[in-house]
């Protein structure tokens, strides 16, 4: 049984209640989706995990300690020079001759000073150190490998220049740099970063020369588009979670190099603290089971500060795939 309805209950007139709907080819053809932002997916899948955010926390505290502690204590390690009772106490004995303080927790060194401000000024150094090879190398590498990957002429002389350099181990040529040179931070510096952005070229370079010839971007060269601009729009944003990804490993390779060397002796020199310098100074203390906090102190440090700069740079590559924003 059919039943009508009467519409003049609802107290409208008639064009209220019916009136004629226009086609708007523009309109029928909006996307009515959420506006899509990189960096915001980014960041909401990469602190979606709950262990990205503690790793964050304890990267946070690391720097803080490592460049706000150290301005705010002036850290002096000739302090307790003179006072022969200060130099190898044990955090209790330190505590019962100074009191209770932060600066010695860790008990004192050689030389009387707090083995605590002793290791964050090294971290200090050994993180800027990472931080500044880290961006000249990938700035250098990134730019270097897309022009490699694209250009045939380029890639026969680098090519050729990657496997002379690519076949000297990367430590021994670090090693001859610092003994040509004066021991000093920028000479590391020097050291780690003359050849050392021509293995992330031809990271890229690899990289490149396999999104290079995909459909898009032959049409993007048939209608004309510039090399330059196929490269910075096409390939390296495509890449972000490559390099993101090679970035994670970089950065803590360079306090690796760094702690080694200092610890065989070829490090930054004695008027610089580094944690691979601490490392070194205090190896003998291995001899002595109330000494051995000196040398563990900053080994672990070390540790922590590579582990942890490795995992944020992991999550944050495979956050940076599009892939995992859906």
């Amino acid at each position: 049984m059919n039943e009508t309805y009467d519409f003049s209950q609802l107290g409208l007139s008639e064009e209220e209640l019916f009136s004629h709907v226009d086609h708007d080819s523009v309109e029928s053809e909006r996307i009515t989706a959420p506006r899509y932002s990189y960096w915001r997916s980014v960041f909401r899948v990469f602190f979606k995990k709950r262990i990205n955010i503690v790793i964050l926390s304890i990267l946070l505290l690391v720097i803080v300690f490592a460049y706000v502690y150290p301005t705010v204590t002036h850290y002096d390690p000739m302090a307790n020079l003179l006072d022969s009772s200060s130099k190898h106490l044990s955090p209790s004995q330190a505590i019962s001759k100074y009191g209770f303080s932060v600066k010695y927790i860790l008990g004192t060194g050689a030389s009387g000073q707090s083995t605590w401000d002793a290791v964050w000024y090294g971290s200090q150094i050994s993180i800027s150190l990472a931080f500044i090879c880290a961006a000249i190398n990938m700035t250098i590498g990134v730019i270097v490998g897309a022009i490699w990957g694209f250009s045939k002429k380029v890639d026969m002389v680098m090519t050729e220049v990657y496997n002379i350099i690519g076949n000297v181990p990367y430590i021994l040529f670090i090693s001859v740099m610092v003994m040509i040179f004066t021991a000093g931070f920028w000479t590391f510096v020097f050291a780690l970063t003359v050849t050392g952005w021509l293995f992330i070229a031809f990271f890229i370079r690899t990289q490149v020369i396999i999104i290079r010839d995909r459909e898009y971007n032959l049409a993007s060269r048939c209608l004309g588009t510039p090399i330059t601009r196929i490269a910075s729009k096409n390939i390296l944003p495509f890449m972000t979670s490559v390099i993101v990804t090679l970035l994670a490993t970089e950065v803590p390779s360079y306090i690796s190099y760094e702690v080694f060397l200092s610890y065989i002796g070829m490090g930054m020199g004695t008027k610089t603290i580094s944690l691979g310098r601490l490392i070194e100074m205090n190896e003998s203390s291995m001899l002595i089971p109330s000494w051995r906090i000196e040398f563990w102190s900053p080994v672990a440090i070390a540790s922590i500060i590579t582990i942890v700069l490795y995992v944020v740079g992991q999550n944050l590559g495979d956050a940076s795939d599009p892939r995992t924003h859906m």
